[in-house]
């Protein structure tokens, strides 16, 4: 037989060689496929943490040998719950034209930062809502303020929480901090109880301080020039905020500009930052003139200050090779700096607020539901799950083969069927897939239901005898795949609603599962029968 009619014949038996090849290298070659630095080195900093007397936390996440990694109930961590707080008022007949004119009234009206904030506007209806993300402000002050603008509202078309919109921004946020931050195992999902919305949050080997820590940090970024009045004082304006950059570069130190982070500025917002910048004096008189800390340099200081959430993390000037290029209108052209940082620890987190975004509005910690599982206890799991895996595979294994009595037809059995559970981790590893206990009953359902299939192909192919024609053999086989691929399909069904709803632990069961089903439909069922036909027939 020669190597074209060999693949032509084998080619089931190729394909599941080579995914189960490429499921070792994601599962145990330091990086996997995607070549991902933060895999395997066994450590993750929270660069937010603290151990509650303010100094920083480190925290260390080691995966071990493989690079799968491991859930809230396999490694220990805290998942936090906590509403959102705001108010909403929906279904607002607003003119777009006063859109800003209305916001910027809000703000006045109920004292508030533009973050605190937001009118959406619904295309479905026409209509715009209002939120404010706050609780300072009684709906009454709310309903008051939206009259102020000449909007026709009462304090009965306000609402307690936020919109499903400003809920999705959050998750998609706080998801992002938690990446960049180089955690891994950490995942953020929402939740419903009793009619009131969540945002759960988990992460892997933090305390509950640790992570209250990292999400009442709204990461909301500012660059704000401070520079004289005229009148011996100083004044502060805001000429960045944090939509403002094209992109943001990791964070970096060299020994003239110190920790620092290295941005770029919207081409479209460019010129105007370096308009105003030549216009108070920043490019002239105002290079090198910072000296923030010291309250004699009051009147003269030209500081740009780094802002973060309302507290300035530093201060430095305009340097000279900045300020020429700025002069001669060449900076616009490639609009480029650094801002500073005291050190890499802020300049990390800089660089992911940055990066990810500002939370659009707090979380309320004051009502929050808390849940923290000891690293020992999750360890403990960890070898149960380990040892319930080896014992179904032993015992499913021993029935097999008492049920056949034959190796040719057990033996391949179940290394099909172990094959599929090491595609399943390999995809898991790749994806950086949080594996918890849900997820292990999903491995220990998926090796059940992949025998069974076996089972049905094996007794379909020798209900009436041995079979020695390879004609009648595949008849047979085909008759036992349709039996197949009409359970698979069922239980892909039944699986995918909790796959797709939000109900917390049972979604990675789901997920499990259903990826476990097409692995073994596609790829090993195939090559199964395949494998049998070659020990099973001989013409």
């Amino acid at each position: 037989m020669g190597l074209r009619d060999f693949i032509k014949a084998y080619w089931r038996i190729i394909l599941l060689i080579v995914f189960v090849s490429v499921a070792l290298v994601a599962l145990f070659i330091p990086g996997g496929i995607f070549a991902d630095d933060s895999i395997g080195d066994g450590t993750a900093v929270a660069e937010n943490g603290t151990d509650g007397s303010g100094t920083a936390a480190s925290v260390e996440t080691t995966q071990g040998w493989t690079n799968l990694v491991y859930g809230l109930s396999l490694d220990g961590g805290t998942r936090v719950s906590a509403p959102v707080v705001g108010m909403t008022a929906e279904n607002l007949e607003i003119d777009p034209d006063r859109e800003i004119e209305v916001s910027q009234t809000l703000r006045d009206e109920l004292e508030l930062d533009p973050a605190d904030v937001m009118l959406r506007f619904d295309e479905r209806t026409g209509t715009y809502t209002a939120e404010v993300f706050t609780k300072n402000v009684s709906q009454s002050e709310f309903a008051g303020a939206l009259q102020t603008a000449e909007v026709d509202a009462t304090e009965d078309d306000i609402r307690e929480g936020v919109t499903q919109a400003t809920r999705d921004e959050m998750i998609g946020t706080i998801d992002t901090k938690i990446n960049e931050a180089g955690l891994s195992g950490g995942r953020v999902s929402q939740s419903d109880i009793g009619g009131q919305f969540y945002i759960v949050t988990e992460v892997p080997d933090w305390t509950p301080q640790e992570l209250r820590n990292h999400l009442s940090e709204r990461g909301i970024v500012r660059v704000v020039a401070h520079y004289p009045d005229g009148n011996g004082s100083q004044t502060n304006e805001t000429v960045l905020e944090q939509g403002d950059f094209a992109s943001i570069s990791p964070p970096d130190y060299n020994d003239r500009s110190g920790h620092h982070v290295p941005v770029t500025v919207r081409s479209d917002i460019a010129p105007d930052y370096q308009q105003r910048m030549n216009d108070i004096g920043f490019t002239n008189e105002g290079v090198g003139q910072c000296d923030y800390e010291n309250p004699g340099a009051e009147g003269q200081n030209y500081c740009l200050l780094t802002v973060v959430d309302g507290e300035v993390v530093d201060s430095h000037s305009m340097g000279g090779d900045l300020a020429q290029n700025m002069r001669s209108g060449d900076w616009a052209n490639d609009p480029r700096f650094i801002m500073g940082a005291p050190n890499q620890q802020e300049a990390q987190s800089l660089s992911i607020n940055l990066r990810a975004g500002s939370l659009r509005a707090p979380l309320d910690f004051e009502n929050d539901q808390t849940f923290t599982l000891e690293p020992a206890l999750a360890d403990q799991f960890k070898v149960y799950s380990l040892i319930i895996g080896v014992i179904s595979v032993l015992t499913v294994s021993g029935v097999v083969y008492l049920r056949y009595a034959d190796a040719r037809v057990a033996a391949p059995m179940i290394v099909t069927a172990l094959a599929e559970v090491v595609i399943l981790l390999g995809f898991a590893a790749a994806i950086r897939m949080p594996l918890g206990l849900p997820e292990v009953a999903g491995f220990i359902a998926v090796v059940g239901t992949g025998v069974d299939d076996l089972i049905i192909i094996a007794d379909e192919v020798m209900s009436e005898g041995d079979v020695n024609s390879r004609r009648v053999f595949e008849s047979r086989f085909r008759k036992a795949f349709w039996v197949i691929g009409a359970a698979a399909g069922t239980t892909i069904i039944a699986m995918s609603p909790l796959a797709v709803l939000n109900l917390g632990d049972l979604q990675g069961f789901a997920i499990i599962t259903i990826l476990g089903v097409l692995i073994g439909v596609l790829i090993t069922r195939p090559a199964y029968g395949d494998i049998l036909r070659y020990l099973l027939t001989d013409r």
